[in-house]
């Protein structure tokens, strides 16, 4: 039967910092560390071995993959792709997210952040932060590259990827581990439970959290239930999703 887990990677140094982040390529915190290795623990816990993981290209996701092998204490193999990257935040990216409300106000950065297809504006060449010609990119085509996403934008480059690569290992009934983020991972919960564009935005992942799918041949959930009760830990996934909710990031 194939059994997909999603992981949102653990806390980074700009969750922490309450920064807009997307596409920068900064590090997990000392709980983020923690917080990978309890994923690993509780996997480990519930029986879940993971065949394979499949991890973004940013070192919070990519860390908290090889910090669930070291939990585990296996090889699993950990295949890398840009199409898994959080969404991209435009020029929001290293803004602290209280200061961006003063600046733009509460409505349009909510309408950034939470609106289904309204992207923030394309991050300039003069932002500080701007990751876009990272050697990390140096293999995706230019034109792949964005300069801002919304939440479409991020299932639109996502699912090929789905269909192309990890549905695969799925149907040979392989144990998969997505390692992502809070956004790429909410794109990936729109496609399996066809949750509308409406209601995916309102959607909270808590990070170092695994959620599990049991999905039959064709890929589709066994189950019919909301996400947070996916959870290998649903009651505190609804604490810690509420939690996400008040932030004010």
């Amino acid at each position: 039967m194939p059994t997909l887990i999603l992981l949102r990677h653990g806390q980074s140094e700009w969750n922490q910092q309450n920064l807009f982040t997307g596409w920068y390529d900064c590090d997990l915190t000392d709980i983020g560390i923690k917080e990978a290795l309890n994923a690993g623990k509780l996997l480990n816990e519930a029986g879940l071995i993971p065949d394979v993981t499949y991890s973004s290209l940013q070192k919070r996701a990519i860390k908290t993959a090889e910090l669930v092998n070291q939990s585990l204490d296996k090889k699993i193999p950990i295949h890398k792709n840009w199409r898994l990257n959080e969404r991209h935040y435009g020029d929001l990216t290293g803004l602290n997210k209280s200061d961006a409300k003063i600046k733009f106000g509460e409505e349009k950065i909510q309408e950034w952040r939470r609106g289904y297809n309204t992207p923030p504006p394309p991050i300039s060449p003069e932002n500080h932060f701007n990751p876009n010609d990272d050697d990390t990119y140096m293999n995706v085509p230019k034109e792949s590259i964005p300069l801002s996403e919304c939440l479409a934008d991020v299932v639109d480059r996502l699912i090929p990827y789905w269909d192309s690569d990890i549905s695969a290992d799925l149907k040979s009934g392989k144990k998969v581990l997505i390692a992502a983020h809070g956004n790429s991972l909410r794109a990936l919960c729109k496609h399996l439970d066809k949750i509308e564009d409406k209601e995916i935005v309102k959607l909270n992942i808590p990070t170092g959290m695994p959620f599990i799918y049991e999905l039959d041949n064709e890929l589709n959930p066994k189950i019919k239930k909301p996400v947070l009760e996916r959870a290998i830990d649903p009651e505190t996934a609804r604490i810690q999703a509420e939690s996400v909710k008040k932030q004010t990031h």
